[in-house]
């Protein structure tokens, strides 16, 4: 399927785009089924406290509007939304008046290996470490250096995802996931304030298991609690949830809340 810029079919970007002069913009990957974008409002509104937060001008209504519209054309598959700050002359200085640039992107769903799911995946304790900067935290920017840095660590088939830790030695994340914990029947998850993605299917498990009266605690989480964790698992809003069933020398079972949230996810993205 073609790409859309503004809208419109389109096989080429301007030179003078500042998403590639210096990563300006951000994006958002979202699963389609049957025409529809799944988990749109929580896409939507990263997207959105994205734009506030990095000042960039973007139309909700025509974001949702375009973004829609591509799903149906598609069909099914992966979206991908990205969103700059449109062309800017040399120099950092941005024009905060500027319409954004939408660009849509259609890729095939991928396909995961059912033991990811069924048995859990086994994580790549990555050297790379994420960096502080508190003004970026939580969103779905350009600027995914680390990740590529990270990701090039491991080619092997063993390992499914990478762990992420920042500067401090705290875990974050995955390459490509939010990670969660359980001990003693609390849900537990990174503090973002720092560093990492906010991912949308990390709000939304947090949202589901509040709902279901599972406590939740987000917070600053060690090595120490990861090796003390009853379960652990990764999310993402493409593939769900993955039980992980090991990280270097440490090993968990795939347990129960994990498939609860699991089949939770699985419901969201079948929708």
């Amino acid at each position: 399927m073609d790409c859309w810029v503004d809208g419109q079919p389109a096989d080429a970007l301007s030179l003078k785009d500042r998403g590639l002069a210096y990563g300006d913009g951000l994006f958002e990957t979202v699963a389609v089924r049957d025409g529809q974008p799944l988990l749109l409002d929580r896409h939507l509104a990263r997207l959105a406290e994205g734009c506030s937060r990095l000042a960039i001008a973007a139309d909700p209504e025509r974001i949702r509007h375009e973004l829609s519209s591509y799903a149906l054309a598609m069909g099914e598959g992966v979206l991908k939304l990205i969103l700059t700050r449109g062309d800017g002359q040399r120099g950092y200085a941005p024009d905060t008046t500027a319409p954004g640039r939408r660009i849509l992107q259609a890729s095939p769903a991928p396909s995961y290996p059912a033991a990811h799911a069924e048995q859990g995946i086994r994580l790549f304790p990555c050297s790379t470490r994420l960096s502080h900067q508190p003004l970026l935290a939580g969103l779905k920017h350009l600027n995914r250096l680390e990740q590529v840095i990270a990701r090039s660590e491991w080619q092997d088939g063993e390992h499914a995802e990478g762990l992420m830790l920042d500067q401090a030695g705290r875990v974050i994340e995955g390459v490509f996931s939010n990670l969660f914990l359980v001990r003693d029947g609390v849900l537990v998850t990174a503090d973002l304030k720092r560093c990492g993605v906010a991912g949308v299917m990390r709000a939304e498990l947090l949202a589901q298991a509040r709902g279901l009266g599972i406590p939740t605690q987000v917070t600053d989480i060690g090595l120490e609690q990861l090796q003390w964790a009853d379960e652990v698992f990764v999310c993402n809003s493409v593939y769900g949830v993955w039980p992980v069933r090991a990280c270097a020398a440490l090993s968990w079972p795939v347990g129960p809340l994990t498939r609860k949230l699991q089949t939770i996810a699985r419901a969201l993205l079948d929708a």
